[in-house]
Parts: structure tokens; sequence; C-alpha cells
């Protein structure tokens, strides 16, 4: 029997985040131990009509290949992958893992260059995606290696992953569409803000956002989900951020992370742990050093760091700066092969300016 809270959340995924239709050609991407979702995502795509294809992926290839493929393999585009990113209609990524870490031996220069042979794919995503003619969503399913980085058992890491996802409600998706609403509320005051300053500990930044489109998270392109997003002016962030929590990219943990930027780009950077790989990323391609986004997360349902980005940039109180590269939709221009999320917390004292005058302290808006 089908736990409820699963089949609750493959309907929401199927018919609320990506709107699957008659006829459309729909990818899911998943490991062997989401297959519980991926089963249901799978049956509720069929019976709307899609044309469905599951594409698993298997523990310990990623790392084999990063080990021990030679250059000219990291830098190989798979055409099976360009065919589905060009002509797809919609994307589910369903995470599910084994080892969280299982990358973290891998060289990180080895690492760049994959990243920087993928960016063609993910710029025809994010070009696709701003067109409408591609929906795309990533969401997780709980595992014991996920729920050991978050410190908890799998079933308290279960219920938070399903609460977050509002799916333990009879209706999840009235309350992504509740959500939608209050966000697009606060969006109607910030689009017209042109410079942006985020002050917190160790922290004075600015940043322009004039004529960039604010985009509203509501549990379409993440799920769960619960920010609003622009992508800054590419030449303007200047002063130093601090990152509250450890930047998670590629199974590795980047610790007390710290960046100073000057007419928009990363000109020095720091970690008390894993500082080769934080600048071996930052310098990966022309675009890495430079801002694709900055978000501010809106779910006050997940107050924990649980060490998964999908959960912690959401976190209600915080905002997030992604290095690398940006949506289309919200006027970004930054292209890279890197998008990487940290996060910096401002639920304790932290504040934004909008032009000067304050609109968000101690983790909410003042608007």
């Amino acid at each position: 029997m089908v736990h409820p809270y699963i089949e609750r959340m493959a309907k929401t995924l199927v018919h609320y985040s990506l709107e699957i239709k008659k006829g459309q050609k729909f990818a899911i991407f998943g490991s062997d131990l989401a297959a519980p979702l991926v089963r249901e995502v799978y049956r509720e795509a069929v019976r709307a009509g899609a044309h469905v294809t599951v594409i698993p992926s298997m523990e310990g290839v990623a790392e084999i290949f990063l080990k021990e493929a030679s250059d000219e393999q990291l830098q190989f585009v798979s055409p099976l992958s360009r065919l589905v990113y060009e002509t797809y209609d919609a994307l589910l990524s369903i995470r599910g893992d084994y080892n969280t870490r299982s990358l973290s031996g891998v060289d990180p220069k080895r690492q760049a260059l994959r990243a920087k042979a993928g960016a063609e794919l993910s710029q025809v995503l994010l070009s696709r995606s701003a067109k409408g003619e591609l929906r795309w969503c990533a969401t997780e399913y709980p595992t014991h290696a996920s729920a050991q980085e978050a410190s908890m058992s799998l079933a308290e890491y279960e219920e938070f992953v399903f609460r977050a996802c509002q799916v333990d409600q009879e209706d999840p998706v009235s309350r992504w569409r509740a959500m939608s609403e209050e966000q697009e509320r606060i969006i109607g005051v910030v689009k017209e803000i042109d410079t942006l300053r985020i002050v917190g500990e160790d922290t004075d930044l600015t940043l322009r956002v004039k004529d960039r489109t604010w985009i509203s998270a509501a549990g379409t392109h993440n799920f769960p989900d619960g920010e609003i997003f622009t992508g800054p002016v590419e030449d303007s962030a200047n002063g130093h951020i601090r990152f509250t929590f450890p930047a998670i990219h590629q199974g590795r943990s980047v610790e007390d992370v710290r960046l100073t930027f000057k007419d928009g780009k990363v000109v020095e950077a720091s970690a008390r742990v894993g500082e080769e790989f934080l600048k071996a990323l930052l310098n990966s391609d022309a675009g890495a050093c430079y801002l694709g986004e900055i978000g501010i997360g809106t779910n006050y349902g997940i107050q924990r760091f649980t060490r998964n980005i999908l959960f912690d940039e959401k976190i209600g109180g915080t905002i997030h700066l992604a290095v690398g590269s940006g949506y289309p939709e919200t006027g970004s221009k930054n292209q890279s092969g890197v998008h990487w999320d940290m996060i910096c917390d401002l639920r304790n004292g932290g504040e934004i300016y909008g032009d000067g005058a304050l609109i968000y302290k101690d983790g909410k808006f003042v608007i």
C-alpha cells in the first residue's frame, strides 16, 4: 500500500509543480532509493497521458567517473542528455542519496572541469525554461544518509520532509497557492527597489536589482519551496559577506565562507574548511566568481539547518546568494557551469535596506 503522503506528493508534483499534460515528453531522474516516489510520479504522469521516461542513477558511478575519467571524458556531453534537455517538455529530479559525501575525495579541479562541461546544458535548461518551453522541478526522497546529515532519525526526517512539502495536509496545493499570493504581495514592493544593502555579522554588502524580475518560488521549481529571488546586476555587488552555515556543494562541506566583492566580482575568498575547493569552483569559468542569484527564504515551517540546500535555502529568516549561473527569466546575464547557493542567517539582528529604507529585520519583512 502506498503511503498517502507519497501519493499526495506525486499528485502535487505532476499536476501543480509541472502541470503535466497529455502528449508531453516527461523525464524523471531518480535513484533506486527514491523508487517509491518515482513509481507514484510515473503512475500519475502515465494517467495524465504523458510520454514518460525514467532515467535511474546508480550509487558509485559518479565517483568512478570523476576519479578515473580522462580530461576528454570529463568534458564530453552525452548526446542522450542533450536530446532530453533540448526536446523534452518537463524534467523532474528526485534525489535519494546513499552517501551524501561520496564525492568528498574527488580532486576539486576535476569537479570544476566537469562543471564547466555541463554549462552548455545548464544554459539550455535555463533558456528553455525562461521561454516557457520547459518545466522542471527538483525534490527529495528521505533516506538514512540525508537523515544522518540532518542529525535526525529516518522517521524524524521523513516527518520533516513531508511537513516541509505540506503533503501532511489534505490539500497541499491550496497551501502552496496561499504562499504564492503572500510572496507576490512582497514582490509588489521589492520590485520597485534599485539598491539592496545586506547588513549582519561580518556582513555589509550592497548590490543592485533595478529592472530585474523577482520570482515567487512556491512549489514549482523546487519541492518544497518558499523563497523570492532575482538576479543581481552583474557588476553591482560591493562589500563583504560571511555565510552563517556550511556551503554544501557536490558532496563537499565548505565552512565559514567569507567573500569580498568589488564591482560584482569575488576578489577575496576564504573558508575555515574547504578553501581549496571554494577557490577551484570560483575559478572554474568566467562567470563563477559573479553572482547569479539573491534569494530570500520565506518558508517559516523550515527552521533548522539540514545540510541539504533544497531545504536550507528556504529557511524563513535567511537569505542566500548563488555564485555562478543566473536564471534568465530574472534578467540575469551571468553564465557559468556553477550555481552554488550559500546561506546567511539574518534572524538575529540582520537587516536589509532597500534604497536606504529598512525593509527587513531579524528575519522578517517590515514592509
